[in-house]
């Protein structure tokens, strides 16, 4: 009861602190304010805001977890975020300005007035809400799992989740984006505390060193630092990294995260800064590597216990309520930017045919929030996937979307959205069928070499999407 105790108090003045932080930014009169904070974010807030959206229980919990059940495989978690964020330097500075332009406020806004279409723009923000809710299912999983590890078993998995789906609501509806950006700094301080200290603490704690470390694991598993030669190979590895690269800053809440920028500039420097943040995922890779020996036996779902459980087993309940407090605010900032944009794309939809004042919207979009996390609870309780594999499956319907912002940007003369809406259409119902029908590419095509059965079937659905994208977008007229 004492440990459960101390971990609790300190995940609790966390909690407490991230709602004082929401409290400095309540009043927004408008969506605007709300979702994307009047545009006037800096450099410094934009970082953070992305870094917060970037870190999430995913990275926490599903990236110790990779690298403790699956090895290898579990680089692509390190090397996905670095490319993306080179690229963003020269993507996202034409999206600000368009959007900026327009004075759209959300991704199906953007969507509407590139292709001229405000169907279009309802057809992408029913996609987003349906990527968004695996998305939000992995931050309320993983809050469960944190809460109910932390506390030592005193508070159930399930009560965890209840009480964290609330205060996650309740953050949303007080702060808003800036609250949210707020927190997220020091989310990110806590997390590198938790993350570098016990990457470095565990392997010399359990193994004398992090060299030494792997030596022992070498020993025992030759071939668990290299990518195999089927099914998880180097093909799944690149498709894989091609597939979450594209679909990186399609997620509906980073999109809209991108205008909150002051200017374009913002994006070009934490292009240069942002990839070096990543250094702190090795850290997490070796929390999962150190806990091979030290708590064997995880299996499935259970591989994203891996930090929790070696932490609770070799430290005591201050160390044990610090990453809690941690990884609580890997849920919350995260899951409360989802449920913010979630609320924001409703909000639009169901006032766009009335003429409603500024405060009628935002007050409309608060009153979304509850039923959004209500709905992702069902979810929550009704799957047993790990967080990683929720997640891909998210990233798979977000990704197509893709495509079709390259045109926007880059042939905007071109921009058609009868074209935009079949190549979406292709992408996302191939995405669906082979998930919901367990097909991969190896089963669809068995008599076909691993270079082509081992890539990620997502990547297929973007080629799919891609193909009949450009062939519609060359032969339908130009939009006048």
């Amino acid at each position: 009861m004492s440990n459960a105790a101390v971990a609790l108090g300190l995940m609790g003045a966390t909690l407490v602190t991230a709602f004082l932080l929401a409290l400095r930014t309540r009043g927004a009169q408008s969506l605007e304010q709300w979702s994307i904070g009047s545009r006037g974010f800096s450099s410094l807030l934009v970082f953070v805001l992305l870094a917060g959206e970037i870190y999430t229980t995913f990275t926490f919990l599903g990236g110790s977890g990779w690298a403790y059940g699956r090895g290898a495989p579990a680089y692509y978690i390190l090397a996905y975020p670095t490319v993306a964020f080179a690229a963003g330097y020269w993507l996202l500075p034409p999206i600000w300005q368009r959007a900026s332009e327009w004075r759209v406020i959300s991704q199906p806004e953007y969507f509407a007035k590139a292709f001229g279409s405000e169907w279009l723009g309802t057809v992408v923000a029913l996609v987003g809400c349906v990527a968004l809710l695996p998305y939000l299912v992995v931050q309320f999983k993983g809050l469960g799992i944190l809460v109910s590890e932390s506390s030592y078993g005193l508070i159930s998995y399930e009560t965890a989740i209840w009480i964290g789906t609330i205060a996650t609501a309740a953050y949303v509806v007080m702060s808003g984006v800036k609250g949210s950006a707020l927190t997220a700094a020091l989310k990110d301080a806590l997390v590198l505390a938790a993350a570098v200290g016990l990457g470095i603490a565990l392997p010399t704690s359990l193994h004398g060193g992090i060299g030494p470390m792997f030596d022992t694991l070498l020993a025992q598993r030759p071939d668990f630092f290299v990518l195999p030669a089927h099914g998880m190979s180097a093909v799944w590895f690149t498709s894989t990294i091609v597939l979450t690269v594209c679909g990186f800053y399609m997620w509906p809440h980073t999109f809209g995260s991108l205008f909150t920028a002051r200017t374009a500039d913002a994006f070009r420097r934490n292009a240069v800064i942002m990839p070096l943040y990543q250094v702190v995922l090795l850290f997490v890779f070796f929390i999962g590597f150190a806990a091979i020996t030290a708590v064997p036996g995880l299996e499935g779902a259970e591989i994203d216990l891996a930090l929790l459980r070696v932490t609770r087993q070799t430290y005591g309940p201050w160390v044990m309520g610090l990453v809690g407090a941690a990884g609580l605010l890997t849920a919350l900032v995260p899951g409360a930017l989802i449920l913010m944009t979630t609320a924001t794309i409703l909000a639009r939809l169901i006032t766009r045919a009335h003429d409603t004042t500024a405060l009628r919207e935002v007050q409309t979009a608060r009153r979304i929030v509850p039923l959004v996390a209500i709905v992702s609870l069902w979810f929550v309780f009704n799957g047993e996937q790990t967080l990683v594999t929720l997640l891909l499956f998210a990233y798979a319907i977000v990704t197509q979307l893709f495509p079709s912002v390259l045109v926007s940007i880059w042939w905007p003369q071109r921009a058609n959205a009868v074209a935009a809406f079949a190549g979406i259409v292709v992408g996302e119902g191939l995405v669906m069928w082979t998930s919901l029908a367990g097909i991969t590419t190896a089963s669809m095509f068995p008599s076909l070499p691993a270079s082509i059965t081992d890539m990620n079937i997502g990547v297929l659905a973007l080629a799919a999407n891609v193909l009949v994208l450009w062939l519609l977008t060359v032969l339908l007229p130009t939009r006048r």
